[in-house]
């Protein structure tokens, strides 16, 4: 048995197909989420489970749980292509979490390891910006990196000091609003496309508002940055004494917002130790940086520096459909065996490599008559089912317990209802008629594929995501898919069981890694290891 931590281990996925295999024992596994947390505590009794991994003391862990054998997991990662730009971070903060996972398999050296994450990894969109910690990297030829521009303000809004306000961490700290007040200034400024919705958050959001906009109406100095945050402070005000309209409201707080995204990009850089090369003001405020591809990162570091140093890499996209799983989910996968081991490592090739792939039937049509909840609350117990024959192999093997848990879904308003029905298995949002798509999105052309869609029952499903957010219909019922269902999708057995909220359930099955591709990833590696280390 290998020695494993998993890390950034979610629900469990990964961690329950090395665990199948009876070849892999967890000893530990780090994750942050608590309701996540949670889940993993149920299904893995046996494993210490901590929060943090940048909390991490890995020579403790060795102390106490012994060597490590193999390091798995998936940091998220969304490099900085794809930051939340809803939250406003021009640097992800899920940066750091990778380079966690390489300071693990640095100071832990294990025999092994394997980390998956999203297909576009190992694409040249996923980077990371250079910073005063990776220079090395760069100045010893180890990594390329590429200029790029981070665009700190567009030239509309520019006025003479942005350019030495940016660069002082001082000036910095002066001008940045609460993040509770940013955020409800931009809730609003967001909603200002749509009218009916735009009052309807004014509404909502009213006493905050006002509370807030006193607050920073009280500063009076004249400087340009205040002057703006008055202006649009005293707009909300005005707005709520009958002053102005609310059409009026945008224009006015738009600047004010503005300064406040290039401030919180600013400390961002700070707070990353990112390296600006020189700011340009010539075409709004950009800040001249160097990026770099995370998966060339993860080389350099991981790699070594000659033939018995580091580790030896195999990487590549693997299709979960390929694995018995009945969604085409697509992950990158990276394996690493130490080069004093083996200087050969190769990924697993899928027994449904040619097809035919598994079904959304083969995984849930047994489930067809069984009546789902719709709260948590109510499925303390679960639901004890009824024995069935028929049964497809998936079927077979996912149906390992006589109780059903998660077999819980959203109840359907009356529109939503009226939209099932008219949807055919395959259909989506927009294979509705255009009466049937009002009142719902801001801009219905932008709406995903993947919302409303009815899944058909003699296909793989796309990739589950968070289904309760995408609104996925069940193949012949008309109510959504169960959290149960999307767990089928995903390849857990019923005995394992999700703990939190609705949402939560939903979400972290949606994250989840199917298990029946992690066990086949366990046994390749078990079996390249044994053989390599059988002849030491």
């Amino acid at each position: 048995m290998f020695n494993t931590i998993d890390l950034f281990a979610g629900a469990g996925g990964l961690s329950l197909g090395f665990m199948q295999t009876k070849k892999f024992d967890i000893k530990v596994a780090y994750e942050f989420n608590p309701a996540m947390q949670e889940t993993y505590k149920k299904n893995h009794p046996g494993v210490a489970v901590f929060g943090d991994v940048r909390d991490a003391n890995f020579a403790e862990i060795k102390e106490k749980y012994g060597d490590i054998d193999v390091v798995i997991g998936g940091p998220p990662c969304q490099g900085f292509s794809n930051a939340n730009r809803q939250k406003n971070h021009a640097i992800s903060q899920n940066n750091s979490l990778v380079k966690q996972y390489i300071r693990a398999i640095l100071e832990l050296k294990p025999k092994a390891f394997v980390m998956e994450n999203v297909s576009m990894l190992r694409s040249d969109v996923h980077r990371f910006y250079l910073c005063e910690d990776d220079l090395e990297l760069v100045e010893s030829n180890v990594i390329k990196t590429a200029n790029t521009e981070l665009a700190l303000l567009d030239a509309e809004f520019m006025f003479d000091e942005a350019i030495n306000i940016v660069q002082s961490e001082q000036e910095i700290a002066r001008y940045k609003w609460d993040d509770f007040d940013y955020l409800e200034l931009n809730v609003i400024y967001k909603a200002s496309k749509n009218v009916t919705k735009f009052k309807a958050v004014l509404e909502n959001h009213k006493d905050r508002l006002i509370k807030i906009s006193e607050k920073h109406t009280k500063r009076n100095e004249d400087d340009f940055i205040i002057n703006a945050d008055m202006v649009a402070f005293n707009a909300i005000l005005d707005y709520y004494a009958g002053k102005i309209e609310a059409s009026q409201i945008k224009a006015l707080i738009e600047p004010a917002i503005m300064y406040q995204r290039m401030i919180s990009k600013a400390q961002e850089i700070f707070e990353n130790d990112i390296v600006v090369d020189s700011y340009t003001d010539n075409k709004g405020l950009i800040a001249n940086i160097r990026s770099y591809a995370v998966f060339d990162y993860l080389k350099a570091k991981l790699k070594g520096t000659n033939d018995d140093d580091g580790y030896a890499i195999s990487a590549d996209v693997l299709s979960a459909t390929q694995f018995g799983a009945p969604q085409k989910r697509m992950r990158f996968i990276v394996m690493g065996i130490r080069k004093d081991i083996t200087d050969e490592v190769k990924l697993p090739e899928g027994k449904f490599k040619d097809g035919p792939y598994r079904t959304v039937a083969d995984a849930i049509k047994d489930l067809e008559d069984v009546e789902p909840v719709y709260n948590v609350s109510d499925d303390k117990n679960g639901i004890k089912l009824q024995a069935k024959t028929n049964l497809s192999d998936l079927a077979q093997t996912l149906r390992d317990s006589k109780i059903l848990h998660n077999h819980i879904i959203t109840k359907t308003t009356p529109t939503a209802m009226e939209r099932f029905k008219a949807l055919d298995q395959g259909q989506n949002f927009h294979s509705l008629s255009d009466e049937m798509k009002t009142n719902t999105y801001t801009d219905v052309t932008r709406t995903q594929n993947t919302i409303y869609l009815r899944l058909k029952y003699d296909e793989p499903s796309g990739t589950v995501v968070n289904v309760r957010k995408s609104m996925w219909v069940h193949p012949t019922k008309d109510r959504a898919v169960s959290i149960r269902e999307a767990a089928r999708l995903q390849t857990f057995p019923d005995s394992f069981v999700f703990c939190g909220t609705k949402d939560k359930q939903y979400q972290q099955v949606g994250n989840a890694v199917p298990p029946i591709m992690a066990k086949a990833i366990a046994k390749k590696l078990a079996n390249q290891l044994n053989k390599a280390l059988s002849k030491k």
